[in-house]
């Protein structure tokens, strides 16, 4: 979005402005399901998550600053319910933990995503993201699929621009590991956001 554009619409979510929302939710619902289906590998948690940042949105347009960059600013949102999610979860998980074992596990199935994944470099880049750390994967998503600068992904990570530029260098390296290829042939792929 451009800078101009970005602040007419601003101003229109500010005003309460449906158009504006409907302008944002067009731009940014792809990449934003995107990243949080990635980075959780669960589509419903990744719904939920979309949902309740779109949610967040309506809640906050009216205290929005005039210069407020929107893609930063929703990715952090989503970011910081992923991790609030994450944190829970494994707090249920610890809770429950003796009773699960009272159950047989079932089949692990591939999941939608993983099904409908096409070629086989899509299909290594994606087990391999599965392997990485959260850390890491949030990194190359947020910076590949997402879009952002290295420097607007720092603002999302809430850690300096070098801090997230070494983090990057890093996860595109253990991609480049796992996906046994040179970490130059990483740095060139756009698609993945190395």
């Amino acid at each position: 979005m451009e800078p101009e554009e970005e602040i007419a619409v601003v101003e229109g979510l500010q005003r309460g402005d449906t158009a504006a929302f409907d302008r944002v939710y067009e731009l940014y619902r792809p990449r934003l399901f995107a990243f949080l289906l990635r980075l959780s590998r669960s589509r419903t948690v990744a719904e939920d998550l979309l949902d309740e940042t779109w949610l967040r949105l309506v809640a906050h347009a009216g205290s929005l600053r005039p210069d407020t960059r929107l893609a930063p600013w929703l990715f952090t949102v989503a970011r910081n319910l992923y991790w609030t999610h994450r944190r829970s979860s494994l707090l249920e998980e610890a809770a429950t933990a003796e009773l699960l074992t009272l159950w047989p596990a079932g089949e692990h199935w591939p999941s939608p995503f993983d099904l409908a994944a096409i070629g086989e470099l899509e299909r290594r880049v994606e087990r391999v993201l599965a392997t990485l750390s959260p850390q890491h994967r949030e990194v190359l998503l947020l910076v590949g699929y997402g879009g952002l600068t290295p420097g607007e992904a720092a603002a999302v990570c809430r850690v300096t621009p070098e801090a997230l530029r070494q983090r990057l260098s890093r996860a595109r390296a253990a991609l480049a590991d796992g996906l046994e290829l040179p970490p130059a042939q990483i740095a060139l792929r756009r698609s993945y956001g190395t």
